[in-house]
């Protein structure tokens, strides 16, 4: 399957939400005031927000005025044009270090799939001929070092790992260590998603920081949030609170095949500046996918994949 056919399959009940409700809105009408006034309330159902929406409004406006389209039928390939507009300056690639380890941070509350993610990033780089190790940085919750234990036996990557209560930082120091010792090309760090309690979230992630910066000059490569797209606008907000305690890089946004909210994405781009990295479009291990702006605004706009 293709990468437009998984996200056209996992975006399916978003699209439905967006599209299902243009089909009123174009069949036999022209582009007026009525008709924009009605795709701003179908994008605010869809979970885009009162920012964005208003934006991809105007945006649409522009594109109908620059094109001379008249027809409510050319609605679709308008939006689909301005979703990508607003999504133009997504960068989906990761960094990697020049030479040594690339090491990964990941971030987020907790039940958003953060395990998850990273036992599939795991999986996806290995089989692209990787050798990566996990580090059981969330030493908080036991049942945080059992989840990652189990992601590292289906994936077949080793974990490293200290007891319950143990210091995250000396975990991921620890598999720094690993990683030069066993050759290992990437390092996939999980860490405590206690948002309740910032100030101990900040000075834990500092610690962390302070440890790998140190450990591996360049490091960490990438900070990447996990928020989950069944939220919503709840997306953002948890998306606003970590910002004020990591530096973010980018996001992965999972969930995206449960949810009609999958319209969260933009406003996460667009508003906060953040690139999605990587979306989750179903429960198989190889359901996480790189983010493509293209590939997300046709998936969502268009009702057969054609592109207008």
């Amino acid at each position: 399957m293709g990468l437009f056919d998984k996200f056209k399959r996992g975006l399916a009940k978003s699209r439905d939400a967006v599209f299902g409700r243009l089909t009123g809105l174009f069949q036999g009408r022209k582009l007026d005031e009525g008709l924009y006034e009605e795709l701003e309330e179908v994008l605010l159902l869809a979970d885009v927000g009162f920012e964005t929406a208003i934006w991809l409004v105007e945006r649409v406006r522009r594109l109908a005025r620059e094109t001379k389209a008249t027809d409510g039928a050319e609605l679709p390939q308008l939006l689909q044009r301005a979703m990508e507009d607003a999504l133009a300056d997504n960068e989906a690639d990761m960094k990697v270090a020049d030479s040594g380890p690339t090491l990964y941070l990941i971030v987020g509350v907790n039940g958003v799939g953060k395990t998850t993610s990273i036992g599939k990033l795991a999986h996806r780089f290995k089989n692209e001929g990787k050798k990566v190790l996990l580090a059981a940085g969330d030493t908080f919750r036991a049942a945080a070092i059992e989840q990652l234990m189990e992601w590292g036996n289906r994936s077949g990557c080793e974990v490293i790992r200290h007891s319950q209560g143990a210091d995250p930082a000396a975990v991921i120091f620890d598999a720094i260590a690993a990683a030069r010792a066993r050759g290992a090309d990437i390092i996939l760090c999980d860490t405590a998603g206690r948002l309740h309690n910032k100030a101990n979230l900040m000075a834990e992630l500092s610690k962390i920081n302070k440890v790998v910066e140190r450990e591996l000059p360049g490091a960490p490569h990438e900070v990447l949030l996990v928020v989950d797209g069944t939220t919503g606008q709840n997306a953002l907000l948890q998306a606003k609170a970590f910002l004020e305690v990591a530096k973010v890089s980018g996001m992965i946004v999972t969930k995206l095949d449960g949810t009609a909210k999958g319209g969260v994405i933009l406003p996460i781009v667009r508003e906060y500046h953040i690139p999605v990295k990587w979306v989750g479009l179903g429960e198989q291990m190889d359901d996480l996918e790189p983010f493509s702006a293209s590939a997300f605004a046709q998936a969502i706009c268009q009702p057969d994949g054609s592109s207008g």
